[in-house]
């Protein structure tokens, strides 16, 4: 069998019809039907159009009645296809794994290769392992009564989640609904770029975001809960050990809590006969214990059969979550390890024992981890890897819809949301989005009038924190110095952790606070395990990162404070960036002022050491004359302290004369894009803005497209602009006040379907001097509306560049045309389709053009007598230089 990325050749296609036609007809319903929400994944992101030529080519479809029920059905049209194949013959289904099996050509991805690859090496056990995974091991009656005992236990653990509320006066703390009506599908891939993050974790990941949209459909293998154990093709094995991944928030405990409920209820892997699910942050109280006390502990109904349980170890999982919150210091390159689930030893020793199969041999385990813990560890002893990547924009909606209740309500917060490019770019992350709903549910249920509506609305990250540290102030009846006095005990707690990456805080860290039994305390942090072993953690890494923060304004010490900002810039790792915007978005008077009411006046003094610290790290690490991508990563980060801290007069100061900012090569995230259109905004004027390569795609341009017009030259190559674009392109060069003399789109998924409307910019322009269009594909019907307006003698461009356009012969009489533009000195016709048949056009275009001084034509399909005729050219018109 061929390798599933190499070519599929027809000997291929036979040996996999022979694997297959091995199978009844009874199996291969099964295999389809196990299958099933693969393969509709896999038919979304298909070229739908290959896939029917494809089964209609094996005579199993017609492609016209198809291609209309995909017009008519939509989102739906998958589901019918396989539905329809479900029903279908041995000889027709066996065609439609047939054409997925050749489709790998042109469309290897990762979710297609994934199914073809456990179709083949697990075939012959597949069936058997379906049925195991539906209806479990069979189990001594004793065992069984002991596995239905453990399940009920399990269920009343995990059949709620719990949806935390701002305290009020008559308010619960938080309320439970069931799992089943409420949870949302995260969506996790297979991934680990965590390897290679140098920024904080949520921003980076957020910044990333929606280049997952689309990398998602063609790159990343998209890994569903019941896939965590299945066959996984990229090392060729069905995994033991799985690793998930995710930054604070995205859902890792609510994930395994689904998880654990859809095996007691019997709809994943009853392969595991027992399942036992520990948090870190609960097994920081032991340091030695032995892996059958560890069970016990958690589950003491297991105790007369926890020796019978262990002995067969291939029906167990254990799924430990955080491991960023262990105070173990975890390291799987750990020996020497253990092999006795009764002997006592560190947990580290136990867990590590456990993944590397010295203890329990067979088990499987399952952990979740922050990113940032995962940078600095071995993990090659996991052979899945996955990321949950948390809400994409269907499931932000769905959020909001199921927050509010109320439709309408809903539908303005998103809106306003959505509006906010910060806010939604954070919108990710489920606890994000809870403190957003939290806050705009108050801002919209407000009778002030709209003006004062706005005025409350937040529009940047400290905003909404404020905000919503506002409502739960508001909540509570405590006077102005009490509440002071405990924010400030829990911030310096709160900055230590952030300094030190501690998350869980326990008796040890007591010092910092003035009195757990605080109901305020509560609205923060949330209490772990019973006397003497309580442990705190805050509700989300954010909350601490912000009381961290508001603790220097709350009680001003510049020594403090000055230590603290510098060691913001020690850390390599990006801890303290988040803390950093808060600081900065806090010397914003406007902002802090929404906190009087509870703390009195907040200090000035701390904004002013901010502001300056905020000046000279942007002349330190804002040098945009520098062309490494660190330097200019920095340089974003600090612009994104000045875009939380709202300072346009600072933009402006440390701009000074510098008007050049070159991202080029720097993927920019969405959020990226805001801060920069921020920057753009403050700064009026600018000689240059370079994005060349940075992945801005249609999010980014939106975000940023109302302050493009501002520069005199503009380059957006490689970014994967699309026609859908054009649009705001065209806003951005028939705006009366552009400045844009040199424009280059090179390298975009641009077609002739947007020349019309480029056109049109262009005829509106009175700026632009200069235009590269090259490596798109403006070949077609509309490409001569764009030639007639270049045409056209009042047309400014002097250079212009269509260099492979996939242009052809049939357009050279078009491109005649450009001889009437009396401006253009400069052309790049190379790389195209021209060949001899066109040679008169091409040198009449040479030759009758009344300003071009030079004009590419090389890598053409011209004979080498053509290429030599049209060096003569240099010869005959000497004001003109020909590249050939």
């Amino acid at each position: 069998m061929a390798s599933l990325s190499g070519n599929v050749t027809k000997a291929n296609l036979d040996t996999f019809r022979l694997h297959l036609s091995q199978f009844s007809m009874y199996q291969l319903r099964i295999f389809l039907d196990y299958f099933k929400n693969d393969l509709i994944y896999i038919i979304d992101t298909l070229d739908t159009l290959a896939l029917l030529r494809e089964l209609s080519y094996r005579k199993i479809i017609s492609l016209e009645s198809y291609q209309l029920l995909k017009e008519e059905c939509g989102e739906a049209f998958s589901q019918l296809l396989i539905q329809d194949i479900s029903e279908m013959v041995k000889d027709e289904m066996l065609a439609f794994w047939e054409s997925l099996y050749f489709l790998q050509n042109d469309h290897p991805h990762p979710n297609l290769l994934g199914v073809l690859d456990e179709l083949i090496f697990t075939g012959d056990t597949l069936e058997r392992q379906i049925s195991l995974d539906e209806s479990g091991h069979a189990l001594t009656p004793d065992l069984e009564e002991c596995q239905q005992i453990h399940k009920k236990f399990l269920m009343e653990k995990t059949q709620n989640l719990v949806d935390n509320k701002v305290p009020g006066p008559n308010q619960q703390h938080s309320q439970s609904f069931p799992i089943s009506e409420r949870y949302l599908d995260l969506s996790v891939v297979s991934t680990n770029h965590f390897r290679k993050r140098t920024q904080h974790e949520v921003i980076e990941t957020g910044g990333i975001h929606e280049h997952y949209l689309q990398i998602a459909e063609s790159n990343l293998e998209r890994i569903a809960p019941n896939k965590l154990f299945r066959w996984c093709h990229r090392k060729r094995c069905v995994p033991q050990s799985v690793l998930v991944s995710g930054v604070p928030g995205v859902g890792k405990t609510t994930l395994m809590q689904k998880f654990v409920y859809d095996w007691v209820n019997r709809k994943l892997y009853q392969r595991f006969s027992f399942i036992f699910f520990f948090k870190f942050r609960i097994l920081n109280k032991f340091n030695e214990i032995s892996l059958e006390g560890m069970i016990l502990t958690e589950y003491p109904h297991l105790k007369s059969k926890i020796r019978d349980i262990l002995t067969e170890p291939e029906k167990l999982l254990f799924i430990f979550d955080g491991l960023d919150e262990s105070n173990h210091q975890i390291d799987f390159s750990l020996s020497p390890l253990c092999s006795d689930p009764q002997r006592l030893e560190n947990l580290r020793v136990i867990v590590v024992s456990l993944v590397k199969q010295t203890l329990l041999k067979g088990c499987s385990t399952l952990i979740t981890s922050r990113p940032s813990r995962l940078a600095t560890i071995e993990i090659d002893d996991f052979k899945r890897i996955c990321e949950i990547m948390g809400f994409f924009p269907k499931q932000r909606q769905m959020y909001f819809d199921n927050f509010f209740g109320d439709l309408e309500m809903s539908k303005k917060a998103f809106e306003y949301v959505r509006e906010n490019d910060i806010l939604y770019t954070f919108c990710y992350i489920p606890s994000y989005c809870w403190i957003i709903c939290t806050v705009l549910s108050k801002c919209f249920t407000t009778h002030e009038g709209r003006t004062k509506l706005m005025e409350l609305l937040p529009k940047t990250i400290t905003q909404l924190f404020v905000t919503f540290f506002a409502n739960i102030l508001s909540n509570h009846s405590q006077d102005v110095e009490h509440a002071r006095s405990l924010l400030s005990s829990i911030g310096w707690m709160a900055e230590n952790g952030i300094m030190k990456q501690i998350l869980v805080f326990d008796e040890r860290d007591l010092t910092f606070f003035v009195g757990p039994e605080s109901h305020l305390l509560s609205s923060f942090m949330v209490e772990a395990l019973q006397p003497p072993n309580v442990a705190y953690s805050f509700f989300h890494l954010t909350i601490q990162e912000f009381l961290a923060a508001l603790v220097h304004y709350l009680q001003f010490s510049p020594e403090k404070l000055q230590k603290a900002l510098n060691d913001t810039k020690s850390f390599e790792d990006g801890r303290c960036e988040i803390f950093l915007r808060f600081l900065s978005g806090l010397s914003d008077s406007s902002t802090r002022s929404l906190l009087k009411p509870y703390f009195g006046e907040l200090s000035t003094e701390t904004a002013k050491t901010v502001i300056n610290f905020l000046n000279a790290f942007v002349k330190q690490d804002a040098n945009l004359e520098k062309d490494e991508v660190d330097s200019k990563r920095r340089a974003l980060n600090v612009f994104a302290y000045l875009f939380e801290s709202r300072n346009r007069v600072l933009v402006s100061q440390i701009k000074g004369t510098n008007k050049r900012f070159d991202f080029s090569e720097l993927h920019l995230g969405p959020m990226d894009c805001t801060v920069l259109a921020f920057i753009l905004e403050s700064c009026k004027e600018v000689d240059l803005v370079d994005l060349d390569s940075c992945f801005i795609q249609t999010e980014g341009l939106e975000r940023i497209w109302r302050h493009l017009h501002m520069t005199t030259d503009l380059r957006l190559s490689k970014n994967d602009l699309k026609d859908d674009d054009m649009q705001r392109l065209y806003n951005i060069i028939s705006n009366p006040l552009c400045r844009i003399e040199r424009l280059s789109l090179k390298n975009n998924n641009l077609t002739e379907r947007c020349c019309s409307i480029l056109a049109c910019g262009i005829l509106e322009n009175r700026s632009l001097k200069e235009l590269d269009l090259s490596k798109n594909k403006l070949a077609g019907p509309e490409f001569e509306d764009l030639i007639s307006t270049l045409s056209n003698p009042n047309c400014t461009i002097q250079k212009l560049s269509l260099q492979q356009n996939k242009l052809s012969d049939e357009y050279a009489d078009i491109l005649l045309n450009l001889t009437k533009n009396v401006n253009l000195t400069h052309l790049n016709i190379g790389s195209n389709y021209f060949t001899d048949r066109c040679s008169g056009q091409i040198k009449k275009l040479i030759l009758h053009s009344p300003s071009l001084t030079e004009v590419s034509v090389d890598k053409n399909d011209f004979s080498t007598s053509m290429d030599e005729s049209l060096k003569q050219l240099n010869i005959q018109k000497p004001s003109v230089t020909v590249i050939v």
